[in-house]
């Protein structure tokens, strides 16, 4: 049996494991077992069929495997939910302190709390909310 059929019987092997437990390495470890193959396929000897294995894999891993974990370091750009609402401005409704107060917060109407235990908002004052705990916005 020729060497590039045995290079292609290796990258579906690696590609087993790649589906299996979801490590993008071994995918790249296939491609570079492909590029192997091609170069059997077009006549280049053993050596520079795992020459070629090396540096393809080593070359894909050294450049694919930084910039996937800078996208998955990344925060979204979308918040949504109460993520979306923090630092947000809103105009006091009802008198807000430490304990209890109301605030008009993106068209809706929340419980809200001063951050600071003895600061304390009047009606028609613009705030910023800080935090949601629940059901009650953190303002300043």
């Amino acid at each position: 049996m020729d060497s590039w059929v045995w290079w292609l019987v290796a990258a579906a092997g690696l590609g087993i494991p790649l589906v299996v437990t979801a490590m993008p390495e071994f995918g790249m470890l296939a491609v570079g077992a492909v590029a192997a193959a091609v170069t059997s396929a077009l006549g280049g000897g053993t050596v520079m069929q795992f020459v070629v294995f090396a540096v393809v894999s080593v070359a894909l891993i050294a450049v694919v495997r930084p910039i996937a974990a800078r996208h998955r370091a990344q925060r979204p750009e979308l918040a949504s939910g109460v993520e979306a609402l923090k630092g947000r401005q809103a105009v006091v409704l009802e008198r807000v302190d430490s304990g209890s107060g109301r605030i008009k917060l993106a068209g809706e109407i929340w419980s809200a709390r001063s951050l600071d235990a003895g600061q304390s908002y009047e009606v028609g004052a613009q705030v910023d909310v800080v935090e949601i705990d629940g059901a009650t916005a953190i303002v300043m």
